[in-house]
């Protein structure tokens, strides 16, 4: 296919130049998307994929998804977990992510732009990234969702009204809190350390954010 393959000249020995297709692996490029939660990522990542050619992967989503599916033999593990406000092994997460993204592909070799949403989320996270995907994804940057904690509780327990999320209730939310904080936001002062975050300010209406977050996606390309 014309976007995956390219083609080279080989000269023969004594002959002509002959042309020869060969495969170009494309390789995902990623965007991170943190923030604490109820930030806004998700209605973002939305909105993103609607107006750009970007693939939203939500971190926790797959997490569910992989606890609610019959049979699954980390199920009980990831749902111990999200109860208690923790998170989850990082090879379980990076396997479900690096799955997703090659299903992706195969299905529409177009889509090679992703939004990874609440990930990589501690140090574990960030280094079993680097370990697993090294060579294999491009992070291009982190696209940090900056929101006062009063404001993301809030709009969490409001959204737990009808999400039926069972970590979508105060306490829970004042531990992913305190994870955030101790875990997460040291990711992001790492990567703003090597130039890579554009921060948004989340506490605003979802229009207002989106504007800011277009903004910074014209300008990135």
């Amino acid at each position: 296919c014309s976007s995956c393959c390219g083609l080279i000249l080989l000269k023969t020995v004594g002959g002509p130049c002959l042309l020869k297709r060969v495969s170009l692996e494309m390789k995902p490029q990623v965007v991170f998307v943190l923030g604490g939660p109820g930030a806004g990522k998700g209605t973002q990542c939305s909105r993103i994929v609607e107006n750009y050619s970007y693939t939203h992967l939500s971190a926790g989503d797959l997490l569910r998804e992989e606890r609610a599916r019959e049979g699954s033999e980390f199920g009980q593990l990831i749902d111990n977990h999200i109860k208690e406000g923790q998170i989850v092994p990082v090879q379980i997460t990076i396997n479900l992510l690096k799955k997703a993204m090659e299903d992706t592909m195969q299905k529409d070799e177009t889509k090679f732009r992703f939004l990874i949403d609440g990930f990589p989320r501690n140090e574990d996270n960030l280094q079993g990234w680097n370990t697993v995907m090294d060579g294999k994804a491009d992070v291009k940057f982190v696209l940090f969702f900056d929101c006062d904690n009063k404001v993301c509780i809030q709009r969490c327990l409001e959204r737990g009204k009808s999400s039926g999320r069972t970590d979508d209730n105060r306490e829970s939310l004042e531990k992913r809190i305190q994870t955030y904080l101790q875990s997460t936001r040291p990711i992001i002062q790492l990567y703003e350390k090597l130039g890579k975050v554009r921060t948004v300010d989340a506490s605003r209406s979802v229009d207002e954010v989106f504007a800011e977050v277009k903004a910074i996606l014209d300008k990135e390309g």
